[in-house]
């Protein structure tokens, strides 16, 4: 007897999310030990050996260097890492740049071997005299050696506005920036460039999808197509405030606001995460000057997850002697053990439950009526599938209510201490159950991570799996 099963899987990828919470016990947030106690600090990004920032603290005890009506210019930074958690002192990160005018904030090309920096239009001595308009731009220089060369402004900079805060995605397709050029929602937007034919096309002014009448500021992209701003739009905690808006499938969907700890009643901006980790770096005035600030998720994280199994029990069951002497005047009854018979050369049936079964054939003879009970007999094991387990709707509708379970989890051998959830919308939630409402239409990532207490070792187990919500725009 062969027996042909049919199981289905269901395969969903996984999206490495940021994640940001309600409550502050699952977060660890600190002021860098790099930020000065009296100057302003801002624009962090992280490399493989340590922090670069902007700052307007003092060049030296004796020197600094001021416009004319004596506000600090500001430099870029650097401080080594000492080890995970400590930075070394730090100091002027390049004299190449423009040393008379301001530096930052800035990115890097993928490749590091290209600097994008804002700095102001007029630059030299003129820059310092009362009376000269100097907006911002944006200027590139290339790497040489160990230092800086080849200065060129940006080809959209205009003297008649600003054109600052650059960072180039991670693919090196997209420049993102802050500008107030005309063709705008108002206030300054965040407008992009994509690289084509080697150079960058035209700024794109993604609209109202992304931008408001006020000001949006500091854009970061993510490798999650993600877009990281500040605005001091209506509706935030108070200044300026962090936002996210996600790129799904070419649309721009609605930005949403981190909720506390990344914000605060003060201002809060220039975004950057680390890369390959859920660590958060930004600047806040939340204390006495513009510090900067690292948030670390306490929430366990993969980066990959194993794709969500949705156990089918259902097989097909075939007599194989039947099939080649199908001419026979013999009648087939399966038995499958669970209290289900059918009839036929062929059988399908779902059983309800794992477990252990011995599915037998009773033969029929249609001549005399006799029957050869358990002429052929078949152990059947059926396993369910050792995973933590989502149970939800596949979709909703936007401000609806739906629950997220994760009580089907089968983990044999686990004493699970930890279930948590990343919703894909910048929410997360702890618990086995957690019930939810999505404000914006979009498809969303839902993760479910769950962790194990210790074990003699005092290793901890840990698992996720991860599943797609549709979330349909209410009528």
């Amino acid at each position: 007897m062969k027996v042909r099963y049919f199981i289905v899987i269901a395969f969903i990828t996984l999206f490495a999310l940021t994640s940001y919470g309600q409550d502050e016990d699952i977060y660890k947030i600190e002021k860098l030990s790099v930020s000065s106690k009296i100057f302003n600090d801002m624009s962090p990004v992280l490399t493989k050996d340590g922090i670069l920032f902007c700052s307007d603290r003092k060049l030296s005890v004796v020197k600094d260097v001021r416009t004319f009506d004596s506000k600090l210019l500001y430099n870029i930074y650097f401080a080594e890492r000492s080890d995970s958690v400590n930075w070394k002192r730090s100091k002027i990160f390049t004299k190449d740049l423009s040393p008379l005018a301001n530096e930052g904030p800035f990115c890097f090309t993928p490749d590091g071997n290209q600097i994008y920096y804002t700095s102001n239009v007029v630059q030299g001595k003129r820059a310092g005299k009362r009376g000269v308009s100097n907006n911002r731009g944006i200027f590139i220089a290339d790497r040489t050696g160990d230092g800086w060369s080849d200065i060129r402004p940006f080809e959209y900079n205009d003297p008649l506005w600003n054109v600052a805060h650059p960072y180039i995605s991670s693919d090196g397709k997209f420049l993102f920036f802050a500008s107030d050029m005309p063709g705008g929602e108002g206030g300054s937007d965040i407008f992009y460039c994509e690289w084509v034919d080697g150079k960058w096309a035209k700024p794109v002014n993604p609209g109202s999808g992304v931008n408001s009448s006020d000001a949006d500021l500091y854009p970061y992209f993510s490798e999650r197509q993600e877009l990281f701003f500040a605005s001091d739009r209506s509706g935030g905690l108070g200044g300026l405030d962090l936002y996210s808006a996600r790129l799904d499938y070419g649309k721009w969907i609605a930005p949403v606001i981190l909720p506390e700890p990344f914000n605060s009643s003060s201002d809060d901006f220039s975004y950057f995460l680390e890369p390959g980790t859920s660590n958060s770096f930004f600047a806040s005035n939340r204390g006495r000057n513009d510090d900067i600030y690292k948030l670390t998720s306490l929430i366990i994280r993969k980066n990959s997850c194993d794709p969500l199994v949705i156990d089918s029990y259902c097989y097909e069951f075939t007599e194989e002697n039947a099939v080649r002497f199908d001419s026979l005047p013999f009648e087939y009854e399966w038995d499958f053990n669970d209290g289900v018979r059918a009839i036929g050369v062929t059988a399908e049936h779902c059983f309800e439950n794992p477990g252990t079964y011995v599915v037998k054939l009773n033969v029929i003879d249609n001549i005399t009526g006799k029957v050869q009970y358990n002429e052929v007999s078949y152990i059947l094991k059926i396993e369910k599938t050792e995973q933590a387990f989502i149970a939800s709707p596949d979709s909703c509708l936007t401000g609806e209510a739906i629950t997220f379970d994760a009580s089907g989890t089968y983990l044999p051998g686990w004493n699970v201490t930890e279930y948590y959830w990343n919703f894909g919308d910048g929410t997360i939630d702890r618990g086995i159950t957690s019930n939810k409402s999505f404000s914006e239409p979009g498809r969303y990532e839902i993760q479910l991570i769950i962790s194990s207490d210790p074990d003699a070792s005092g290793n901890i187990r840990e698992t996720c799996v991860s599943k797609n919500i549709i979330v349909r725009q209410r009528e």
